[in-house]
C-alpha cells in the first residue's frame, strides 16, 4: 500500500517548491522564489512589510535587498521553506549563513534552532566563527558556551587554524579567567601565547603545530636582533596590540622555576618593567614566608583567587596511582597532589621527604584552593565534572588531607586535573 504523503510534506512541496498558486514572488542574489503572503507573514520582516504602507505592501514582486555578505542563497531557500513546514534540517557547516538569513527575516523559530545546533556542534574547527556569529547576532547563550568550550580546551585543542582565528580580545578573555583549565603550569599559558602571537603576526605561515614553537623563537629572534636589545617585542609597533593579553600572564608562577625565567628573558618579549616588578613581589614573598611567619590565606578572597591564584593541572589517562609536586619556589609551601583508590589527597611535604624547591618549617600553614575535575569527549565537550569550589585547607608538617572522593560512576578516562592555589596573605601582599 502507498503511504499518504502527510499534510507538511505536501505543503512543501506543493506550494514551496512547486509553487502553485504563488501570489508573490521574491527576487534576491539572482534566484526567484514564487511564495504566498500568507506563509511570509510568519517572518516579522514580512508581516511588517505587507501590514504598513509600504510600497511593497501591494507588490507582486519585491526585490529583496541583502546587506549581509554571510546570506547566500542557500541559506535563503532553507529559510523561505522553514515557513512551509514542521522542520528543518540544518547542517552544522551552513549553520552560520542561515543564522544569518534567519536574522534578517526574523524568524525567531529558526534562529533559536541555529542556536540549539551550533551550541551542539562546537569543535576547534567551529568553536571561532561561533563565537563571532553569535556575537553579531545575539545570541548571549552560544557566545557563553563558545567561551566555555575555549576555557576549558585552548590548552588541550591548540592548532595553526585556532591560534589564527582566535582574536586579541577573545585571547584576552581566555587568558585573565581564573576558569582556564591550565594543564602543567602557567610557563605553557606564556608558550602558547607566544605561538599564537606569531600566527596573528604571520598568518600566511602554513606549517604544522609542533613547527611552531621553533619557527615563532627563531622569528622573535630576528625581531631581537632588529632592535638590538633595547627594547622588548611588546614595546614595539609590532607587538604594542598584544600587551593587553600577555598583561593578564601569572609571571609570578613563572619567574619562580630557574628555566622558565631563563627562557622569559632570552625571548625579551616582556617589557623589564614587568619583570622587575614581579621579581621584587616575589622576593618579599620569599622573606615572609621565611621570616614573618606567613602562615598563609586565613579567609577566602574570591578577588584574589581568582586573579592572582596559580593555575596547573594534570591529564590522567587511565585509573591508577599518581602523583604531582609543581617544582618552583612556591613561597615555601612544598605540596604533594595525590589521585589514588579515587581520592585526591593533598599533601605538605616538609621533612619527611627529600623534595625540590624551598620547605616551611611553620607549625601549621595554610593554602586556599580550587579543584575541578572534568571529562571531555573527542570534540572537546564536557562529559562530567566535579568542583571542590573556593575552600581554605590547614596542613601540619607532613599532614595530608582528602580533599574529593570521587563517584565511579561520574568517572570518565581521560580526565582533567585542574587546580587554583594561592598560598600568601593577600593582605600582605608586598605592593599594596
Amino acid at each position: 500500500r502507498k503511504k499518504l504523503k502527510s499534510t507538511s510534506k505536501y505543503i512543501y512541496q506543493t506550494l514551496f517548491l512547486n509553487g502553485e498558486n504563488s501570489d508573490i514572488k521574491i527576487c534576491a542574489l539572482g534566484e526567484e522564489w514564487n511564495l504566498h503572503k500568507i506563509y511570509l507573514c510568519q517572518s516579522g520582516y514580512f508581516s511588517s512589510m505587507f501590514s504598513g504602507s509600504w510600497k511593497e505592501s501591494s507588490m507582486n514582486v519585491i526585490e529583496l535587498e541583502i546587506p549581509d555578505q554571510n546570506i547566500d542563497v542557500e541559506a535563503l531557500q532553507v529559510a523561505f521553506g522553514s515557513l512551509y513546514r514542521d522542520d528543518v534540517l540544518i547542517n552544522p557547516s551552513r549553520v552560520v549563513a542561515l543564522l544569518a538569513a534567519a536574522c534578517m527575516l526574523q524568524l525567531d523559530g529558526l534562529i533559536q534552532q541555529c542556536g540549539e545546533t551550533m551550541k551542539e556542534t562546537i569543535t576547534a574547527q567551529t568553536v571561532c566563527a561561533y563565537y563571532n556569529s553569535a556575537g553579531t547576532y545575539g545570541l548571549d547563550s552560544v557566545k557563553k558556551k563558545c567561551l566555555e568550550w575555549l576555557l576549558n580546551n585552548l590548552m588541550t585543542h591548540q592548532s595553526v587554524g585556532l591560534f589564527k582565528e582566535l582574536s586579541i580580545n577573545l585571547m584576552k578573555q581566555l587568558i585573565s579567567s581564573s576558569n582556564l583549565f591550565v594543564l602543567q603550569v602557567e610557563m605553557d599559558v606564556y608558550t602558547a601565547l607566544k605561538k599564537w602571537m606569531f600566527l596573528q603576526l604571520v598568518p600566511s605561515w602554513n606549517g604544522s603545530f609542533k613547527q611552531v614553537l621553533t619557527e615563532a623563537d627563531a622569528w622573535f629572534a630576528e625581531r631581537r636582533r632588529e632592535f638590538g636589545g633595547d627594547i622588548a617585542f611588546l614595546e614595539s609597533a609590532q607587538g604594542s596590540a598584544f600587551l593587553p593579553v600577555f598583561a593578564h600572564l601569572r609571571l609570578q608562577y613563572i619567574i619562580s622555576d630557574l628555566a622558565s625565567a631563563r627562557i622569559v628573558e632570552r625571548d625579551a618579549l616582556l617589557p623589564s618593567e614587568w619583570l622587575s616588578s614581579v621579581y621584587k613581589q616575589q622576593w618579599f614573598a620569599m622573606l615572609r614566608a621565611e621570616q614573618d611567619n606567613d602562615t598563609g590565606p586565613q579567609e577566602i578572597n574570591k578577588e584574589e583567587l581568582e586573579g592572582n591564584s596559580m593555575r596547573c593541572g594534570r591529564k590522567l589517562a587511565k585509573d591508577g596511582d599518581y602523583c604531582w609536586r609543581w617544582t618552583g619556589f612556591n613561597f615555601g609551601l612544598d605540596l604533594l597532589v595525590t589521585y589514588t583508590n579515587r581520592y585526591i589527597i593533598f599533601k605538605r611535604n616538609t621533612l619527611n621527604q627529600p623534595c625540590s624547591g624551598s620547605v616551611s618549617l611553620q607549625p601549621r600553614r595554610s593554602i586556599a584552593f580550587r579543584l575541578r575535575l572534568a571529562s571531555f569527549d573527542c570534540s572537546g565537550k564536557m562529559i562530567c565534572s566535579r568542583t571542590t569550589g573556593y575552600q581554605i585547607l590547614t596542613l601540619e608538617k607532613d599532614q595530608e588531607q582528602i580533599v574529593m572522593n570521587l563517584d565511579s560512576r561520574l568517572l570518565t578516562f581521560p580526565l582533567y586535573i585542574c587546580c587554583n592555589f594561592l598560598y600568601t596573605s593577600p593582605e600582605k601582599r608586598a605592593d599594596s
